[in-house]
């Protein structure tokens, strides 16, 4: 691994998506602030980061409580010195219809998904306009842009994402710091891995390059997007889907 003297947090870094995110951010020479709920599956990456040459360091983070959230990103500050890049990954479901969904299964997907990337960005954002510099990556889905059946709550908290993306954008722009949004499509998770072969022909259909993406080609763009290559990107959302939805 090379080095840099920047340090990125990411959300939800205990397993899939954010996993793969921190451990693309480290070997680019980033250290990297890990935050989840499960601590001892964040442990696990910390280790595994570290044993190849990185810097990381865990901190237990439930994105949709405040106080967690602010103790965690004050003991990462205190740690690290300063959060140069922000990768606001955790994120839930809760699917239903509308007609059977529950008040709380709306909320926790809001709280989650939708509040905890702005209480996350809010904890940040100081040390980023201090030395005019940042990255703030925001992981949406393809969900949020095209709507699902069943899953309004997450379909309307990742849009929502996408909005806090572009305003924050033209918010902290002047002080050098991009604000943008990855979308992805279908993802191969331990969750689709499991679906019937029926189901999966189905949706490869779908995808014009006839297959599921990896957790590292999302990562991939956002090592892209945190790195001074980006520099004149803000206020976008860069589609990872395979050709699911284009336009």
């Amino acid at each position: 691994m090379t080095t840099t003297s920047r340090t990125a947090l990411v959300t939800g870094a205990s397993q899939g998506i954010g996993r793969a995110c921190a451990i693309a951010l480290a070997h680019a020479g980033h250290s990297v602030a890990l935050c989840a709920r499960n601590e001892e599956k964040l442990s696990a990456v910390v280790d595994e980061i570290n044993a190849a040459g990185g810097n990381a360091a865990a901190f237990k983070m439930d994105v949709a409580n405040e106080e967690e959230v602010k103790s965690a990103t004050k003991a990462a500050l205190a740690h690290f010195g300063k959060i140069d890049i922000l990768v606001n990954n955790a994120g839930i479901t809760k699917d239903t219809l509308v007609m059977r969904m529950k008040r709380n299964d709306w909320d926790s997907v809001i709280n989650t998904n939708l509040t905890g990337p702005y209480l996350c960005i809010q904890q940040v954002i100081g040390s980023m306009l201090k030395q005019r510099w940042g990255r703030i990556i925001n992981i949406s889905s393809i969900f949020g842009q095209m709507g699902q059946v069943g899953q309004a709550n997450y379909a309307a908290s990742k849009a929502g994402l996408i909005g806090l993306t572009m305003a924050m954008a033209r918010e902290v722009a002047s002080r050098n710091i991009t604000v943008n949004a990855v979308a992805p499509g279908w993802i191969e998770t331990a969750m689709t891995a499991d679906l019937n072969p029926e189901m999966r022909e189905a949706v490869i259909k779908m995808v014009p390059l006839g297959r599921p993406g990896t957790d590292m080609e999302i990562a991939n763009v956002v090592k892209f997007l945190a790195s001074d290559d980006s520099s004149y990107i803000t206020g976008q959302v860069i589609g990872v889907n395979g050709g699911m939805l284009m336009g």
